[in-house]
C-alpha cells in the first residue's frame, strides 16, 4: 500500500542562510561596531584631554561661573555692574545675541519680501535695481559689510558736543543715536500685558474667523478688530492711570548723553550687516517661490476682478509660501549664527562675552562647549518654529 501513495507535494524547508549573508544580522553587527569605534575613540579623546589639563595644573568645570566678572559690558537688556557673576555676564551676552537676531529676522523677512517682489516688477528701473542690489549684496562678505557700515558710523558722525539734532530729544553722534523716552511708570507694564493679552485674544479670534468664513461664505474682520482693539485698549489704560506723559529726554554730561536710550554704533552697524547681506538671499528665494505659481492662477484670479495687490495677497503669496519656507528657515538659521562676527566690531554678543571670560578664567574648553550649546538651541528653537509654521502651511492631501 505504501509504495502505491503519491509523492509528497510539500515544499523542502528554506536553509537558514550563513550569518555573514544575513542583512539584518550584519546590520545590527556593524552598528554595534559603529559604536564601539565612536566610544573608544570618545574615551580616548576624554581622557587625553584630562591628563593634558592635569599636567598643566588647569582646573575644570563651572564652578567659576559664581565667582565675579569684574568687567564691564558696554550694552545690557538686564541690569549688570562688574560685581555680578560671570554667569550672569553670560545671560546678558545670550540677551544681547536674542536681540540683534530677532530684530534682524524680522527686518530681513520684510525687507528681503520687498525686494523679491520689486525683482519680479513690470517697471523696469525697479526690477533693475533690485537685481543689482541682490547681486551686490551677495557678493560681499558679511564680515566686510561689517566693518564698512561701522566705519560709516564713526566717520559721517560728528562727536557728542557736536552732536546732530534733527528732531528734538533726538541726538546723532559717534557714540550712536540718543533719543528721549517715556519716564517709567507703573502704568507701561499695565499696558504691555494688555496689549498682549488683545495679541492672543486676536489669533484665537481670526481662527475662529476662518472657520466661520469657510461654513458660511462671510468674512469676519478679525484683524480690524484686534488692531483697533490694540490701540484702544492700552490708550484707555494710560487714561485710567492719569496719562502720564513726563519724557526722560537725554542731555549731554561731560563727554557724553545721559539719560534716554542709546543705539551703539556696534549694534547699528551688525544689525544693518546682517540684514542687509541675508535680505538679498531671503529675495531671491522669495522671487522663486513666486515664479513657481502657475501662471493660470494668477489670470484666474485677474479674471475675477481682483486686483494686483489682492492677486498677490490672497493667491499668489499663500501658494508661493510653501516654495519659500524650507530654504528661509536656512536663511534665518544663517542671520543668527552671523551675528557671533559682533566681536569683531565690538559688539558685546554671547561670543564677545564668554571670549572676554575665557581670556580671565582659562576656562576654553567650557567656554567653547557653553558657545556651541548656545547657538545649537538658538537654532534648533528657530528650525523647530519654522518646521510647525511649514506644516501647518502645507496642502492637505485627500
Amino acid at each position: 500500500m505504501s509504495d502505491n501513495l503519491p509523492p509528497s507535494t510539500e515544499a523542502p524547508m528554506p536553509s537558514k542562510p550563513p550569518f555573514w549573508r544575513d542583512e539584518e544580522k550584519r546590520a545590527i553587527v556593524f552598528q554595534v561596531v559603529a559604536l564601539l569605534v565612536v566610544g573608544l575613540v570618545s574615551y580616548y579623546l576624554y581622557s587625553n584631554t584630562q591628563a593634558n589639563l592635569e599636567r598643566q595644573s588647569i582646573a575644570t568645570g563651572f564652578g567659576f561661573l559664581d565667582k565675579e566678572a569684574s568687567f564691564e559690558i558696554g550694552e545690557s537688556i538686564i541690569e549688570y555692574s562688574a560685581a555680578d557673576t560671570y554667569l550672569r555676564a553670560l545671560a546678558v551676552g545670550a540677551l544681547n545675541t536674542l536681540k540683534v537676531s530677532l530684530i534682524g529676522v524680522v527686518l530681513t523677512i520684510i525687507l528681503g519680501t520687498l525686494i523679491g517682489i520689486a525683482r519680479l516688477s513690470s517697471n523696469w528701473l525697479i526690477s533693475r535695481l533690485s537685481a543689482l542690489y541682490i547681486e551686490v549684496m551677495q557678493n560681499i562678505p558679511v564680515l566686510l559689510q561689517l566693518f564698512f557700515w561701522y566705519a560709516i558710523f564713526y566717520e559721517a558722525f560728528p562727536p557728542p558736543r557736536q552732536a546732530l539734532n534733527p528732531i528734538d530729544g533726538v541726538f546723532l553722534c559717534n557714540r550712536g543715536m540718543i533719543f528721549g523716552v517715556p519716564e517709567a511708570h507703573a502704568a507701561h507694564p499695565v499696558m504691555g500685558w494688555v496689549f498682549l493679552v488683545v495679541l492672543i485674544a486676536g489669533y484665537f479670534l481670526n481662527r475662529w474667523g476662518h472657520k466661520r468664513q469657510d461654513l458660511t461664505g462671510q468674512s469676519f474682520p478679525a484683524l480690524r478688530i484686534t488692531a483697533a482693539a490694540a490701540i484702544l485698549l492700552p490708550g484707555l489704560v494710560w487714561l485710567l492711570y492719569g496719562a502720564p506723559t513726563a519724557m526722560d529726554i537725554p542731555a549731554l554730561r561731560g563727554f557724553n548723553f545721559q539719560g534716554g536710550v542709546t543705539v551703539s554704533p556696534e549694534f547699528s552697524a551688525l544689525l544693518l550687516g546682517l540684514v542687509i547681506y541675508t535680505s538679498a538671499f531671503v529675495a531671491e528665494i522669495v522671487r522663486a517661490g513666486i515664479q513657481s505659481v502657475g501662471k493660470g492662477q494668477i489670470e484666474a484670479a485677474m479674471a475675477i476682478g481682483l486686483r494686483p495687490g489682492k492677486v498677490l495677497q490672497l493667491v499668489v503669496l499663500p501658494q508661493a509660501l510653501r516654495v519659500i519656507i524650507p530654504p528661509l528657515t536656512s536663511q534665518m538659521l544663517n542671520l543668527t549664527k552671523n551675528s557671533s562676527l559682533a566681536i569683531a566690531i565690538g559688539y558685546a554678543d554671547f561670543v564677545a562675552v564668554t571670549n572676554t571670560m575665557i581670556n580671565q578664567t582659562g576656562q576654553a574648553i567650557e567656554g567653547v562647549a557653553l558657545i556651541m550649546l548656545v547657538f545649537l538651541f538658538f537654532s534648533l528653537s528657530t528650525s523647530l518654529f519654522m518646521n510647525w509654521y511649514n506644516k501647518k502651511m502645507k496642502l492637505v492631501e485627500r
